[in-house]
């Protein structure tokens, strides 16, 4: 396991946690959080305690929880229980403590807004919108990017007509496409971009955007056309779909002297908008 080791403040507290390139997720100090939560003399004991009666509860949570080594307040790697930020949350949800409820809150209001989306999509759509003006996009990309997810259904609805299944094979060939059009997998991509949970489309300049929605709306119509059967044949037109617009990249790079696949992310794109407004640049 490819690890990253991280200690992050929680208000005046720290809390370790370990980033896994090879799953691509954060894992979290159990006992750490308890302690933010509950300001408990002992979290090690608490959490001790509820980790029993969840189990008797028959809470999987638990159950699932890695053990992994980190460094502890004497100096030396220890082993410790963390959650991933999934399992972390349902575990909060079990923690009786006045600073638990704002995250308890948070969890139901985002649950409330999904049901409210399924129900209507529009609102769906609204609140993509706002998320990324709050994060300071330009109108010009959210629109292409608004069109790029527009992009994505249908090339993940035409998959599920051709018996693609969600998840794993879905990633699969979302994988293919990407290293055929630009040359690397989706995971070198994002380790180019320095991203780790972070949407790798949400970080990708105009171009990088539009010649992946291109990749994904070619692969789109070769399936349309060709309607493959075997997973293998899927496989075969995710290649063909992306190494089309591979070529195109290659000819674009050419006249501008240039490489189009960056490692320029949203946060360094800011960082340069900060620095000119300032006179920096």
């Amino acid at each position: 396991m490819t690890t990253a080791n991280s200690i992050k403040l929680f208000e005046d507290k720290k809390v370790r946690s370990v980033w896994d390139g090879e799953q691509e997720k954060w894992y979290i100090s159990i006992v750490d959080v308890i302690e933010v939560l509950t300001e408990s003399p002992n979290p090690q004991v608490y959490w001790r305690v509820l980790k029993n009666r969840l189990r008797a509860e028959g809470n999987e949570t638990v159950t699932n929880c890695n053990g992994l080594k980190m460094l502890a307040h004497d100096g030396k790697m220890r082993m410790t229980d963390v959650a991933d930020v999934e399992q972390l949350f349902r575990l909060i949800q079990s923690v009786p403590s006045p600073k638990a409820e704002p995250f308890k809150r948070w969890l139901a209001e985002i649950a409330r807004e999904r049901l409210e989306e399924m129900d209507d999509p529009e609102r769906g759509i609204d609140r993509v919108l706002e998320y990324y003006h709050r994060k300071g996009y330009s109108d010009k990309w959210i629109n292409q990017r608004l069109k790029s997810i527009e992009v994505r259904k249908e090339l993940t609805d035409e998959w599920e007509r051709r018996g693609v299944q969600k998840g794993q094979e879905f990633a699969t060939l979302t994988d293919i496409i990407t290293s055929s059009w630009s040359g690397l997998t989706t995971k070198q991509y994002r380790q180019l971009k320095e991203l780790k949970t972070e949407s790798l489309r949400d970080n990708m300049t105009n171009l990088e955007l539009a010649l992946n929605t291109l990749a994904e709306a070619t692969t789109t119509e070769i399936s349309k056309e060709h309607k493959p059967k075997t997973k293998e044949e899927n496989r075969q037109v995710a290649a063909r779909g992306g190494k089309i617009v591979g070529h195109t990249r290659k000819e674009i790079e050419a006249d501008l002297g240039k490489s189009i696949v960056s490692p320029v992310n949203a946060k360094s794109v800011k960082a340069l908008k900060k620095k000119q407004e300032f006179g920096l640049l």
